[in-house]
This record gives structure tokens, C-alpha cells and sequence, in this order.
């Protein structure tokens, strides 16, 4: 039987990615400019391997997305949503691209979309209206 493991991103600038997922988005990593880099987040885990890298080890060419890839989206929780709106504002100031302003949603979520350097769409939501515990990061 499979388990999954992590997901895993190409990317075009390992130091860019790691930095942007570590410095921007709160990722924990001990990455030290290896060729891939392991970073998570609760108990989810990404993964990264440089393009080129990839295809030098696979000795095969691949076709990535041009521009935002609408193929995926990694998506992060937070308390409540007034933290989906600080949240949203903290990352776009930090260097994500904005793409989908904090919008209440029909089914019960407040969600929002930026994407990192290469374009990859990064959720940021909460199915929680008011958080009612402790202030969270």
C-alpha cells in the first residue's frame, strides 16, 4: 500500500524557493544550498529539486508551466478569518504575488491565493469565522 509522502516542487532558484517558503511563509528547513531541500509545516512536508538538476539526474526534458501554474496549489490553514486577511497582506507585502483578495466563499471558508516566485498558487484560508483559543502566529 502507498503512503504519501510530500509534495514536491522544480523550481527554477533553490535559494529563491527556499528563502521565499522559510522567510515568507514560516516553513521550518535546515537546507544548507544542497541540490534538493526538505521543508515543513505542521505535519505536511515539501519538497524541492532544482529543473535543471532533475532532468541532468532523469536525462530528460520536461515541459513546466509558463507563467502561474494552475495545475496545483498548496494550501495553508490559519485560525480564523481575520487571520486569512493579515495573513494574505503580511505574505503579498513579503514578496508574493497577489492573485485572489480574501473572499468569504458560500460553503463557510474565507480563502485567498498568492502565488511564490515561480508561480506556484499557494492557498491561505480558514473554515473558522471567529477564533475563540489562544492568539495564534
Amino acid at each position: 500500500m502507498l503512503t504519501m509522502n510530500a509534495v514536491g516542487l522544480f523550481v527554477t532558484d533553490m535559494e529563491k524557493m527556499v528563502s521565499f517558503y522559510r522567510d515568507v511563509m514560516g516553513m521550518q528547513t535546515d537546507w544548507a544550498g544542497d541540490v534538493n531541500a526538505e521543508l515543513s509545516c505542521g505535519g505536511a512536508r515539501l519538497i524541492m529539486f532544482g529543473r535543471d538538476d532533475f532532468e541532468a539526474m532523469t536525462a530528460r526534458k520536461y515541459a513546466y508551466p509558463n507563467g502561474r501554474n494552475g495545475t496545483m496549489e498548496l494550501s495553508f490553514d490559519v485560525a480564523d478569518f481575520a487571520r486569512v486577511d493579515a495573513e494574505y497582506e503580511r505574505v503579498v507585502k513579503a514578496g508574493a504575488t497577489p492573485i485572489f483578495p480574501p473572499t468569504d466563499e458560500p460553503w463557510g471558508q474565507r480563502t485567498s491565493y498568492v502565488a511564490d516566485p515561480d508561480g506556484n498558487l499557494i492557498e491561505i484560508s480558514s473554515f473558522v469565522r471567529e477564533w475563540e483559543g489562544w492568539d495564534s502566529p
